[in-house]
């Protein structure tokens, strides 16, 4: 063994003539082969390595062959039917669930995968969804439950608009129609919804830890099951992924991860010229790992290999192992390495067979510990118009499926995400101090228009919100004017940056909250809650929600102005209502704590907090229709009160009642607060808080949201009728006529 070692490993280290020899390597991977099941798996390593004429961008294959034909693939058995009638899925038809997968020959399942496409398209053309994602992930779901056994075995899919390949194969196909639908299926993995979705999902990066949590569960109960993650490049961009990287490699669990990298965050990230790849060192070291694979395989067949043979060979190995990393650059399978994962790839993504031998050789390893397969695929994979366009074919509404054409429904006025953007672009044209930060959303949170204008001004900084919150911080304690753009439920995950490094010291940063409030088809996962609540009770937050797209503009321009302290302000997901607008988007600071009426009665107040004001004013027209008279008040602040104004409402009015789009103890719990510690509710005065129960509201229309959460306008006219006890006879005729103006909408 030790002349096997010097005549094979030293001449790799050291050539006569100075440069780097690989001749001698096939003799030493072929002269003692250490075990059967590893030279099974590292075989195709020898061969990639003997045949000097492969190219250095080739992928890990089966055997280490590449196929002549079709680029390794297996050859199409027709043409994708995307004609927009229901294809022909005879394959697909036998499978309901991933049992009938088991002996389907390596042919049929590549065939498999594009019935899937065929469905898929077919499907979301009819009723909208998420579409690209999950395109490029067919062949690796086929492969997943053709090797695995689930519910035993635990897929658990990161972020998970990419699954409906997976609902497909696992008892949901004939719901599919209903996805993201009142009453139907979820758009992402739920637990409660199949057995088969292993961890509820719908935010990014957190796949490895709940992965490896259940890896630990399972050795802890003495279990044999397997554990996957399946995370995209996107995802890895999240510092959570990294956290449980790290955990990983140090509890040495068995755990496999599939790096799904697409090149593309799967999220609405494109700029106005097109899709945005990933940012970070990251993404730039995945793609230099696709020219380094024959270092890479090389590295695995010396992992593999001694641990088998023994101490000195280790000691050789692990020399190869630094000359390796020195080799391929400091890139990313060194950093995977360094944190105790082995890193597999990369591997064709849309190769089934390849896919499968993979799989099922580290399914068939006694204690592979954490593996990590990068796996190579495309976005929109396999239909041309998402294949050019998969940013845009993201997440859709209803499609031709000949052209990819989108039947976006015509609207007068614009979503308030491109209010916003428009407001900010006028204040930056302005001021050179503003500056626009988001977090791998700036299609989603209308930056990407910022961007094209302001491209040295604007940040993506990758799905990383506690890095943005901080980032935004320090470019305040510098004196710019960050605007930093956040999902109202994605600001969740950077809530403690926003306390400790924003609010704590008092930094002028300006958090504008998109998709406030109930968001439709995504659903609680994506629904925005929580932040007047936790971003009020934050001692030096300003805290606003305009009524109307103009007041939105009012409020960036109040933001700007505010310069000694933290401010942020929400809006909903939708458009706006048609208000008009200030000259070139250009807003006017508000009166910090100032709120103001709207229509004014003697009876009933209604007080609303943000978008919800005009469910407010309707309510109030339906009340006179009783002759009730109504006041309407638009609060815009919730930190600070206008003090004033609820003063004058609870003493001039028999019934003041609070309503807002957000959890309890937001916008109405700081008005009681208020009313009580000032003695307005120890006279007559009938006070009720409106605003979303204390549970999750499942998806559907934003409409039949609000229903569901007892916030239209026919709920405010019910609570105020039964609080004066009068005309509760008369509610059925308002009710018809509600339902009559809304069956003409």
């Amino acid at each position: 063994m030790d002349s096997v070692l010097r005549t094979s490993f030293v001449p790799l280290l050291h050539s006569q003539d100075g440069s780097h020899s690989f001749s001698c390597i096939p003799n030493f991977l072929s002269a003692s082969p250490p075990h059967p099941s590893n030279q099974k798996m590292f075989n195709g390593t020898a061969v990639a390595l003997h045949n000097n004429s492969i190219d250095d961008k080739s992928t890990l294959m089966k055997g280490g062959h590449q196929e002549s034909q079709n680029n390794g693939k297996l050859p199409k058995s027709k043409l994708l039917n995307f004609s927009g009638e229901r294809p022909s899925t005879p394959i697909l038809d036998t499978i309901n669930y991933p049992i009938h997968m088991r002996n389907l020959s390596i042919e049929e399942l590549g065939i498999l995968a594009d019935e899937l496409r065929e469905e898929i398209v077919y499907t979301v053309s009819k009723i909208g969804g998420h579409l690209s994602s999950s395109l490029g992930v067919s062949e690796l779901t086929v492969a997943l439950h053709h090797v695995f056994n689930t519910p035993e075995d635990k897929i658990i899919w990161d972020v998970g608009h990419q699954t409906y390949p997976h609902k497909i194969l696992t008892g949901r196909r004939s719901r599919m129609q209903t996805i993201r639908q009142t009453c139907g299926l979820s758009g992402f993995p739920k637990r409660d919804e199949s057995v088969h979705d292993a961890f509820g999902v719908g935010h990014s990066s957190t796949s490895i830890s709940a992965a490896l949590g259940m890896a630990v569960a399972r050795d802890l109960q003495g279990k044999k099951n397997h554990v996957i993650a399946v995370i995209g490049d996107g995802a890895m961009t999240g510092g959570q992924a990294y956290e449980a990287l790290n955990n990983a490699g140090y509890l040495d669990s068995n755990l496999i991860i599939i790096l799904n990298d697409n090149k593309q965050v799967s999220l609405p990230t494109a700029t106005v010229d097109g899709p945005a790849p990933p940012v970070g060192a990251l993404s730039k070291a995945l793609t230099r790992l696709q020219s380094t694979q024959k270092f890479q395989q090389l590295r695995e067949s010396a992992k593999g290999m001694t641990k088998k043979i023994g101490h000195q060979a280790h000691e050789v190995a692990a020399k190869v192992d630094s000359y390796m990393r020195g080799m391929v650059g400091g890139s990313g399978a060194c950093l995977f390495e360094e944190l105790g994962l082995h890193y597999i790839g990369p591997v064709d993504g849309h190769n089934v067979e390849d896919l499968v031998y993979i799989l099922n050789n580290i399914k068939s390893l006694p204690e592979p510990g954490p593996v990590l397969i990068h796996v190579i695929t495309e976005k929109g994979k396999g239909y041309a118009p998402a294949e050019v366009a998969p940013d845009k074919m993201h997440g859709v509404v209803k499609f031709d499926t000949k052209s990819g054409t989108q039947l976006k429904a015509k609207s007068s006025t614009h979503s308030y995400t491109q209010y916003f953007a428009e407001s900010l672009i006028a204040e930056a044209e302005r001021d050179d101090k503003v500056v626009a930060i988001h977090a791998a959303m700036g299609s989603g949170t209308g930056l990407n228009l910022f961007q094209k204008q302001f491209p040295d001004r604007c940040f993506d900084v990758g799905i990383a919100e506690q890095h943005a919150i901080t980032f935004a911080a320090g470019l305040a304690a510098e004196g710019l004017k960050p605007f930093c753009a956040i999902y109202s439920s994605f600001l969740q995950r950077g809530y403690d940056q926003v306390a400790h490094d924003v609010d704590l010291q008092k930094l002028p940063v300006r958090f504008a909250i998109d998709r406030a409030g109930l968001v439709g088809a995504d659903g609680p996962t994506h629904c925005g809650a929580f932040d007047t609540t936790f971003m009020a009770c934050l001692p030096n937050m300003v805290v606003m929600a305009p009524s109307s797209e103009t007041e939105l503009m009012h409020m960036v321009a109040t933001a700007s102005a505010i310069d000694d302290r933290p401010s942020c302000f929400r809006y909903p997901r939708g458009n706006g209502i048609g208000s008009i607008l200030p000259p070139d988007n250009k807003g006017t600071p508000l009166e910090v704590g100032k709120g103001r009426v709207l229509r004014e009665g003697c009876r009933v107040a209604i007080l609303g907090y943000g978008t919800i004001v005009q469910s407010c004013i309707e309510a109030a027209e339906l009340l006179q229709v009783l002759n009730i008279s109504t006041t309407v008040a638009d609060a815009r602040f919730c930190k600070p009160l206008d003090g004033n104004l609820i003063r004058q409402l609870a003493q001039e009015h028999e019934i003041l009642i609070t309503v807002e789009e957000g959890s309890i103890g937001g916008f109405g719990s700081h008005v009681s607060q208020f009313l009580g510690l000032n003695g307005l509710l120890d006279g007559k005065l009938k006070w009720r808080a409106m605003m979303l129960p204390d549970k999750y509201i499942e998806h559907g229309s934003q409409k039949d949201q609000t229903e569901a959460a007892g916030l239209s306008s026919r709920h405010i006219v019910t609570t105020v009728v039964s609080l004066l006890g009068e005309h509760k006879d008369a509610l059925h005729l308002l009710n018809f006529q509600t339902n009559t103006t809304d069956s003409k909408i």
